[in-house]
């Protein structure tokens, strides 16, 4: 693909939110740091993005960043891996109070991520969180996955008390790397509990993998899509089969971030503007591409 966005893009998601973004500071490299970021948002004409970790929460972060730039809205996020507890409603409650607006589901420690906890082969790729699971075993700290269900599918006390904190916040709930049948769990139950915002996230992606029908089934639960560019761009999926899934669910129920930040990705404030020129290829119109970048991000941020 085309490693810079062409000017028509870029004009065509002025004012959107990346939603879905990994920056320095942060436990791995990442490709830039989060000020500078939001001062090349500022000069691309992008409005915001959240912050996202493996590790702890960001949202007071978040409220620094936007104080420093105040020209972009940047958004705090909370991921329920072992690092902040797992299926921790008392950390939803904290992070909800310091300003966040995101919470995702297990990601590195999802049951459908296991490359951190099996021993890997000869010439296995070992991506870089699944390394530091391996260094964390060897100091004797837990790797294990954190369940969001039982053993017989249904979804666990301490998930449903999670459910409810982001209910009662108006927080958006994001499906993290949970696997076919937790992410069908975890969503039913939140909308038990009154859920709003359900954000399925990168339903492409290899842990995950939803066929069309289940990405339709998803849909008509009132959750939104997120394609995030990094899962075609690195050859986890087609961009033929991403697009199947827009045209399928619907513009509406269907969100574009870029999920980059890793220095082998391109560059975060581009992110947006290359699927805009990938949906332009695909036959999208601008019309289209602006309800999937520019109004969807901007409702979830939470911007009138």
């Amino acid at each position: 693909m085309a490693t810079l966005p062409s000017d028509r893009a870029r004009r065509l998601v002025q004012g959107a939110y990346d939603l879905h973004v990994h920056i320095e500071p942060d436990v791995f490299p990442r490709r830039i740091d989060d000020l500078t970021l939001a001062r090349r948002f500022r000069d691309v004409g992008l409005a915001g993005f959240a912050l996202k970790s493996h590790y702890t929460s960001t949202a007071e972060r978040a409220r620094v960043v936007s104080a420093l730039s105040p020209e972009v809205h940047v958004v705090g996020a909370l991921t329920l891996n072992w690092a902040v507890g797992g299926m921790n409603a008392l950390a939803v409650e904290i992070a909800a109070r310091e300003g966040a607006r995101i919470v995702w589901m297990p990601t590195v420690d999802s049951p459908a991520e296991t490359a951190g906890r099996t021993e890997p082969k000869e010439g296995d790729k070992v991506p870089q969180w699944a390394r530091l699971q391996h260094e964390l075993r060897m100091l004797g700290l837990s790797v294990d996955a954190v369940h969001v269900t039982d053993a017989d599918g249904q979804v666990l006390a301490e998930t449903r008390d999670v459910l409810r904190a982001i209910a009662r916040h108006g927080l958006i709930l994001a499906t993290g790397h949970l696997g076919r049948d937790d992410a069908f769990a975890v969503v039913d139950a939140a909308l038990e509990e009154g859920v709003s915002d359900i954000v399925v996230t990168h339903p492409e992606f290899p842990c995950q993998n939803f066929s069309i029908e289940e990405q339709q089934a998803l849909a008509a639960r009132g959750c939104i899509l997120e394609r995030c560019l990094t899962t075609p761009f690195s050859g986890k999926t087609t961009w033929e089969h991403v697009f199947d899934g827009v045209r399928a669910v619907g513009v509406e129920r269907s969100l574009f971030s870029s999920d980059c930040g890793n220095p082998d990705y391109p560059p975060v404030e581009d992110g947006l503007a290359l699927w805009a020129d990938k949906l332009l290829e695909a036959g999208f119109d601008e019309d289209e591409i602006r309800e999937m970048t520019v109004t969807q991000s901007r409702r979830l941020a939470g911007v009138p």
